[in-house]
């Protein structure tokens, strides 16, 4: 659905998340921006998130580093940097705005000193809408939602929002369910008085991710 000449704000964003929807671009350059209803809805369950044998030895591992806010704008820059996204100029523009109101959030992975992976979203009570992710290193993404996944969970966050499932969501958990259902547990979550900010984010919480996750195979 296009916008009809509505200003599009920080504020009119964070309403539209809490009515269901969602804004997109079709391409980098495109000026115009159409909100998205889909009658489908990935989400990631909080309680839920699979960690593989694999991804669970690279964490163990460590040699890597995770913050939170450290970097949002380049998060989203590098989420941007791919031939094709739907990520405009305007788009990245009102999510740095939505982060100076403390709205909008981070998780950075880094390697030596580098950012490696990373996602950001949105926050509105109890519900976090992830907006997109990015890797340049094997499985730093999946690093990202795991330490964030986990963070959630300990803020008291009951609803993950990834808007549509893909086959790499799916491999973590994500599951999809109806329109209906998403809007039943986004009225829920939006009940809560919680905040990203609420508990410590702990860089150190690889042992605690891996115990509260559901390892697979």
């Amino acid at each position: 659905m296009k916008d009809e000449g509505a200003v599009l704000s920080p504020q009119l964003i964070l309403g539209a998340y809490a009515s269901g929807i969602f804004p997109m671009a079709e391409s980098r350059d495109d000026p115009e921006i159409f909100w998205v209803d889909p009658r489908r809805r990935g989400i990631l369950p909080i309680d839920g998130f699979h960690i593989s044998r694999s991804l669970a030895r690279r964490m163990r591992r460590g040699g890597y580093e995770v913050t939170l806010n450290a970097d949002f704008d380049g998060v989203v820059a590098a989420c941007a940097d791919r031939e094709e996204t739907w990520i405009s100029g305007e788009i990245a523009g009102l999510y740095n705005a939505l982060h100076a109101l403390g709205h909008a959030h981070s998780l950075e992975i880094r390697h030596d000193g580098r950012l490696t992976g990373g996602v950001y979203g949105v926050a509105l009570g109890g519900a976090f809408f992830g907006e997109s992710m990015f890797s340049r290193r094997t499985d730093a993404s999946k690093l990202a939602l795991a330490h964030l996944t986990h963070h959630l969970g300990a803020c008291g966050f009951t609803l993950f929002d990834t808007q549509f499932i893909t086959p790499h969501l799916a491999s973590l958990g994500a599951v999809e369910i109806s329109r209906a259902r998403y809007r039943a547990l986004l009225h829920d979550a939006l009940e809560q008085d919680v905040s990203i900010l609420s508990t410590p984010f702990d860089p150190a919480s690889h042992p605690a991710v891996l115990q509260r996750s559901t390892q697979t195979s």
